[in-house]
Parts: structure tokens; C-alpha cells; sequence
């Protein structure tokens, strides 16, 4: 039986992993309320692990990025419950071992990361799809190994799922990444509908750019369809949580549709309302 210290440290980091979702995830948080406790500070473990290896490859800091990025893989082969000097690691190390998460997984996210630190183009949808399977589609599956589910058939769902969240993610925020010199759309993309990359990285475009938005948002549909059968194969609270997550990106995918434009000013999002009412139809659809 673990003595009172330990069990004290552990609620400790769980409100700390709670706080830090709540704080940052502004979009996904809402979908994690869905969830029983034990399931969603699981979650809440890591979302936190993936906001701090992005931000780690995105912020200045004193240590390069390439060597912060290494410390992140050495924080997961080194990970252990109980630790109260990482709380984000103490509450996923739990999570691992109660849901038998392949480390290999998180390294993958690692890996995915990492690719933002020399990469800053793709030429080709095959190309962007592989990042987006590393960065978001390897998360969906590890979230679907915490929900629990019925058929292999939702890592595969969870993969496609994955895929439509980030190309949404990609077309919102079209204008912060220029601003660090990235364009992840497909180089082959902008050149099929005359969009100038220089252009782009300036913020601006020409006449192309409605048909290439429109061409993107039909990609993501595609695969948000299909993505959006993993709620067939797990629990009913897990499939509220993902439809209510999903269904904020696609309002977030519907208001770049209707003002294709909108990326190049400023990041689409919905007001707080909207998103109380995507989780209230996520409910009404499960029951």
C-alpha cells in the first residue's frame, strides 16, 4: 500500500497536469471534460507531455532545441510514478504502465517534432502526411489506448482522424507559421492553383488561394469522415470526447471555408458558447 506522502505527491501532480490542460488546450479541453477522472487525467498527462516537447521546438530558450528535445527522450526512459519533480511524468508514467502505451509511440511524437527543426517545407501530400501521422495521428492512437476499445480497427480510425485535425490545424494557422518561415501545405498544392510561397510568407496570395483552401478542406473532410468511426469502437464517454474535440475543429474548418482568406489575418477560433454547443450535441448524439 503506498504511504500518505506518495499518494499526496500524486494528487499533486494530477492537479498539475488538470491546470495545465485546462490552461492550455483550448480546443481539446472541452472534449477531456467528457471523460471518467482516471481516463481524463491520463489525458490530461498527455496532452501536457506533447504541449511541452512543441513549445520546447518552437520557443528561444538558453539550451538549443535539438538538446531539449533529448531531454524529453530521456524524461520518458526515466519516467516513474510518484516522481515530485516532474508531475507531467509522474502522472504519464502511470498511464503507460495502466494502459500498456508503447513508449515507442511517444518517441515517435518526438521524432515528429523534431522534424520541425529542419523542415520548413513539403513537397508533396505523402510527405505532409507522413509528419501529420507522426505528430497528431500517433496521439489520437494513444488516446484511444486509454479510452479502451473494441476492435483494432480504431487505431486506424484514430490514424485518419489524426490526419484531418492537423491539416485543419495547418489551415489555421497559415499566418503564425509563415511568421516563423514554415509552409506546410503541399509545395506541389500552391504550385497546382498559382500560389507564390514568398507571397505566402509575406501574408499574402493571389486569386489561387480560395481553390486551394477549398482543395485542403475537401482533403480534411475525407478524412474527418473516416477518421470519425472510432467512436463505433470505444466507449460511449470517450466517443462525447472526441466528437466534442472533432466537432470544434470542423466549426473551426467552417468558418475558413466560408472566408478563405480569414488564415492570412488571424487564427480562426469559436467563442466559448459555440464550443458549449458542439458538447452539447456530442451528448444528444450519444444517448
Amino acid at each position: 500500500m503506498p504511504d500518505l506522502a506518495t499518494v499526496v505527491d500524486q494528487r499533486a501532480a494530477e492537479r498539475f497536469c488538470e491546470e495545465m490542460a485546462r490552461r492550455e488546450a483550448a480546443n481539446f479541453y472541452w472534449g477531456f471534460i467528457a471523460l471518467p477522472r482516471a481516463q481524463r487525467v491520463d489525458i490530461y498527462s498527455l496532452y501536457d507531455f506533447a504541449r511541452q516537447v512543441d513549445d520546447d521546438a518552437d520557443l528561444d530558450g538558453s539550451a538549443p532545441r535539438v538538446e531539449r528535445l533529448q531531454q524529453h527522450r530521456r524524461r520518458l526512459h526515466h519516467a516513474r510514478p510518484g516522481d515530485s519533480t516532474d508531475p507531467v511524468m509522474s502522472v504519464l508514467a502511470t498511464a503507460i504502465e495502466r494502459h500498456a502505451i508503447p513508449v515507442a509511440e511517444l518517441e515517435m511524437l518526438i521524432d515528429g517534432v523534431e522534424m520541425d527543426l529542419t523542415t520548413t517545407r513539403y513537397a508533396t501530400w505523402p510527405e505532409l502526411r507522413g509528419y501529420c501521422n507522426l505528430v497528431a495521428s500517433v496521439i489520437g492512437r494513444m488516446c484511444v489506448r486509454i479510452f479502451g476499445f473494441r476492435d483494432p480497427l480504431a487505431l486506424e480510425r484514430a490514424d485518419e482522424l489524426g490526419i484531418a485535425l492537423q491539416l485543419i490545424n495547418i489551415l489555421r494557422d497559415v499566418r503564425e507559421d509563415a511568421a516563423r518561415g514554415r509552409v506546410y501545405l503541399p509545395l506541389e498544392d500552391l504550385a497546382r492553383f498559382d500560389v507564390d510561397v514568398d507571397a505566402l510568407l509575406c501574408g499574402s496570395a493571389g486569386p489561387g488561394w480560395a481553390q486551394l483552401v477549398a482543395f485542403e478542406a475537401a482533403r480534411a473532410r475525407q478524412h474527418y469522415r473516416s477518421g470519425l468511426g472510432v467512436t463505433e469502437y470505444i466507449p460511449l464517454q470517450a466517443a462525447v470526447c472526441v466528437r466534442t474535440m472533432a466537432g470544434i475543429y470542423s466549426r473551426i474548418l467552417q468558418r475558413i471555408e466560408a472566408d478563405p482568406r480569414l488564415p492570412l489575418r488571424q487564427r480562426a477560433s469559436l467563442s466559448t458558447a459555440a464550443k458549449v454547443g458542439v458538447m452539447a450535441r456530442a451528448w444528444l448524439a450519444a444517448v
